[in-house]
C-alpha cells in the first residue's frame, strides 16, 4: 500500500513513478489531464484528482507565461508522498497548437491554441536524458493532432523504466545538458560568488525566462558541486503544501510561526532566554540546527491539536514537516549538547516526564561533539547518537555536501502558487527559480537575486556582500577558469572539444577547490591557508548545517589532498590588474565609472572630430593664403638680389 501511496503503482518497476498531460482549460486552468498509472489508486487515467502533496504539480509543469512559447521544457522537484520516501523530480515539456490544426476538437476547446505540458515524474535526477526522450515523444504526441491517442504515453512509460535504472546516476548522463561551460562564459568570475553563496545556505532566487534558460542556469550551478546531481538532492524538497486561507488563518491563530520553527546556532542556545531565541526564530538562516518543535517545548504540553503529529501527542521532537511512522535517517534532528542544559529544555523534561525521557546533565559532556537526535515511531523515546548523520550516499571524502536537508529547498521553478514558501518558518533557505516578476520584486525575501540574463548578482546585506567580496587567490582560480573557456571559442571545430576548457574540466576545478578548502579547514595553523579563501567566509561557512554534519564525521581520504587554495602564491602586477578589472565589472561605482570613461570617450572622439573639420579649414585656408602671398614673394625677390646698377656690392 506505501507503494501505491508513493508510487500510483502497486509494484513500480523503474525510475519512472508516472507519466502526465497537463492541459489549460478556459474556465478550470492548468489541471492534470491524463496520468498513467494513475496518482490516486483506484482513479482513472483521466482523473483531474491530485494528491495533497503534489496539489501544485499543474502549475509547475504548465509555468506562467507559457503562451508567450512555441515550447518549453521545466525541472522542478516535488514531496514524497505521504511524507515518505525522498524528492520526486520532474520533467516537463510544454508546446501550443493552434486548435484549427486538430483533427479531433474536443467541446472544451474554445481558445485558438490549445496548451499542454506532457511531464515525466522520475525517482532519478536524470533531467537531461529524460528531457532529450521525452522531447520526441512529445513532438509525436502533438503530431498526432488527436490527444485522445494515448497509447504513445503508455509506451513512453514502459521504454522509460525499461531502459534506465540505478546506474544511470553512473557516468556523465546525470550531467546531459548541462554545461558549466556556458555558464562560465555567461557569469565569468561571478560563478565562484554563486557557488560560496549556496554554501553558505543563503536564501537565493534566481529569475529568467523562459523557464529553460532558467532551469539549466540553476541545474548547472549545482553541477558544479560533487556528487549533489546524485546523491545530493533526495531531501530537497521537504515542504507541505499550503492549506486553505480559512485553515490557515486558524492555524496561525494557534501556533505563531515563531513559536512553529526555529533556526538556531546551536552554540547559542544555552544562553540565550525564550525572547531572544524568538528574534533568531523569524530569521530562519544563519543556523545550522533545524529545530521542529509543538509550542509545548516553551509552554508546557498544553495545546496538542495541530494537523499531522506523532504518535505520542506530547513530545516535542519531530521531523521538519513529515511526521510518519516509519523515520529515515533523513528525518533526524540534530541538536548540540550544551541545549540539554538550557533551562527552559528542563522545565519541558520535568512536565512531561511520565511520556518522554529525560536528558540528565551529567550524561552528556558538554565538550563532546553534537548529539544527533532520532524519533523512534514505536516507542516514543528518542536515541542519542554522536555524530551528525546527513541521510545522503556520501563518497570518501563527505561529498556531496548535506546542504539541501533540513528545510533548505531546491526548486529549480517555482510556481507563483508557491509564493508563500520563500516566508515560510519551516523553511530555513532556498535555491529557487522563478519567471514571474512578482518573485524579483519581493526583494526583502531573500539574500541574493539573480538575473540570469544580465548576469546580475544583487546581494542586499553588506555584511554578505563583504563575506563573498573574491581573494586574490579567488580572482586568480576564475580567472583561469574564464582564460581556459574563451580559448578556443573562437575555433567552431574546437569549441569545447578538448578536456581543458571542457564541462568536465571544470566540474573537477571546483571538485579540487571544494576539496583543497575542506582539507584547509582541518589543519592546525591554517591561518593563512585560510586567508586565501576568505577568512570571514570560512568563519561563517563553519556555522552551517553542511559544515557541521561534515565536520562531525571523519574523512581519512582528504589527508592526501594538499589544503592550500589551488592559486596560492605572491602577489604581482597581473593581480593588481586583476582586481581593478572584477572591481570596475562588478561594483556599482566601477560600473559609473566604465560607463563615464566610454561617455567620455565617445564624445572626445566626436568633438575631435568636430573641432578637427573646423580648424582644418581654417588651416586650409590660411595655408591659400599663405602659399599665395609666398609665391608673391618668391617672385619679387630675384629682383631685390640682382647687383645694383653700379657694381658695387
Amino acid at each position: 500500500m506505501e507503494k501505491a501511496g508513493r508510487g500510483g503503482d502497486s509494484a513500480p518497476r523503474g525510475p519512472v513513478l508516472h507519466i502526465v498531460v497537463v492541459g489549460f482549460h478556459h474556465k478550470k486552468g492548468c489541471q492534470v489531464e491524463f496520468s498513467y498509472p494513475p496518482l490516486i489508486p483506484g482513479d482513472g487515467h483521466d482523473s483531474h484528482t491530485l494528491p495533497e502533496e503534489w496539489k501544485y504539480l499543474p502549475f509547475l509543469a504548465l509555468p506562467d507565461g507559457a503562451h508567450n512559447y512555441q515550447e518549453d521544457t521545466v525541472f522542478f522537484h516535488l514531496p514524497p508522498r505521504n511524507g515518505n520516501g525522498a524528492t520526486v523530480y520532474g520533467i516537463s515539456c510544454y508546446r501550443q497548437i493552434e486548435a484549427k490544426a486538430l483533427k479531433v476538437r474536443q467541446a472544451d476547446v474554445t481558445r485558438e491554441t490549445v496548451q499542454k505540458s506532457v511531464c515525466v515524474l522520475s525517482k532519478l535526477p536524470l533531467y537531461g536524458l529524460l528531457q532529450a526522450k521525452l522531447q520526441l515523444i512529445t513532438h509525436a504526441y502533438f503530431e498526432e493532432k488527436d490527444f485522445s491517442q494515448i497509447s504513445i504515453l503508455k509506451e513512453l512509460y514502459e521504454h522509460m523504466n525499461s531502459s534506465l535504472g540505478g546506474t544511470s546516476l553512473e557516468g556523465s548522463q546525470v550531467y546531459l545538458g548541462l554545461s558549466p561551460r556556458d555558464l562560465v562564459l555567461h557569469f565569468r568570475h561571478k560563478v565562484l560568488i554563486l557557488f560560496k553563496l549556496i554554501l553558505l545556505e543563503k536564501k537565493v532566487l534566481f529569475y529568467i525566462s523562459p523557464v529553460n534558460k532558467l532551469v539549466g542556469a540553476l541545474m548547472t550551478l549545482l553541477s558544479l558541486f560533487p556528487g549533489m546531481l546524485e546523491h545530493g538532492l533526495s531531501d530537497c524538497s521537504q515542504y507541505r503544501p499550503r492549506k486553505s486561507m480559512s485553515e490557515d488563518a486558524g492555524l496561525h491563530e494557534r501556533n505563531p510561526p515563531a513559536d512553529d520553527f526555529a533556526s538556531v546556532s546551536a552554540p547559542n542556545i544555552s544562553n540565550t532566554n525564550s525572547e531572544t531565541a524568538k528574534k533568531f526564530m523569524t530569521r530562519n538562516h544563519g543556523g545550522d540546527v533545524a529545530i521542529k518543535t509543538e509550542e509545548p517545548l516553551f509552554q508546557g504540553a498544553a495545546d496538542s491539536s495541530k494537523g499531522q503529529e506523532l504518535s505520542d501527542a506530547n513530545q516535542y521532537l519531530k521531523p521538519p514537516s513529515r511526521p510518519s511512522p516509519e523515520s529515515s535517517e533523513s528525518d533526524w534532528e540534530t541538536l548540540d549538547p550544551s541545549i540539554l542544559e538550557d533551562p527552559a529544555l528542563k522545565e519541558t523534561e520535568q512536565v512531561g516526564s511520565g511520556q518522554t525521557n529525560s536528558f540528565p546533565k551529567e550524561s552528556v559532556p558538554s565538550e563532546s561533539p553534537p548529539i544527533t537526535v532520532q524519533p523512534q515511531a514505536n516507542t516514543g523515546q528518542v536515541v542519542l547518537i554522536p555524530g551528525l548523520i546527513s541521510g545522503l550516499e556520501e563518497d570518501q571524502y563527505g561529498m556531496p555536501l548535506a546542504i539541501f536537508t533540513k528545510g533548505y529547498l531546491c526548486l529549480p521553478y517555482m510556481a507563483l502558487q508557491q509564493h508563500h514558501l520563500l516566508s515560510d518558518v519551516t523553511v530555513r533557505g532556498f535555491v529557487a527559480g522563478a519567471t514571474n516578476i512578482l518573485f524579483r520584486q519581493q526583494k526583502h525575501l531573500s539574500d541574493a537575486i539573480v538575473e540570469v540574463e544580465e548576469a546580475l548578482i544583487q546581494i542586499h546585506d553588506p555584511e554578505l556582500r563583504k563575506l563573498l567580496h573574491p581573494t586574490t587567490a579567488d580572482l586568480r582560480f576564475a580567472d583561469y577558469l574564464v582564460k581556459h573557456v574563451t580559448e578556443n571559442r573562437d575555433d567552431v571545430f574546437l569549441d569545447g572539444t578538448g578536456w581543458e576548457g571542457g564541462d568536465e574540466w571544470i566540474r573537477a576545478q571546483f571538485a579540487v577547490y571544494i576539496h583543497a578548502l575542506l582539507a584547509a579547514t582541518l589543519q592546525l595553523d591554517n591561518e593563512k591557508m585560510l586567508s586565501d579563501y576568505g577568512t570571514t567566509f570560512v568563519t561563517a561557512w563553519k556555522s552551517t548545517h553542511n559544515y557541521r554534519v561534515w565536520n562531525s564525521n571523519k574523512h581519512p581520504a582528504l589527508a592526501e589532498i594538499n589544503p592550500n587554495h589551488p592559486f596560492q602564491g605572491q602577489y604581482s602586477v597581473s593581480d593588481v590588474k586583476l582586481r581593478f578589472s572584477h572591481s570596475v565589472q562588478n561594483s556599482e561605482r566601477g560600473k559609473k565609472l566604465g560607463n563615464v570613461m566610454v561617455t567620455t570617450s565617445r564624445n572626445v572622439v566626436q568633438t575631435g572630430k568636430a573641432v578637427g573639420q573646423s580648424v582644418g579649414g581654417a588651416l586650409s585656408s590660411a595655408r591659400t593664403a599663405m602659399s599665395s602671398w609666398l609665391s608673391t614673394f618668391t617672385a619679387s625677390t630675384p629682383q631685390s638680389l640682382t647687383e645694383p646698377p653700379d657694381g658695387k656690392p
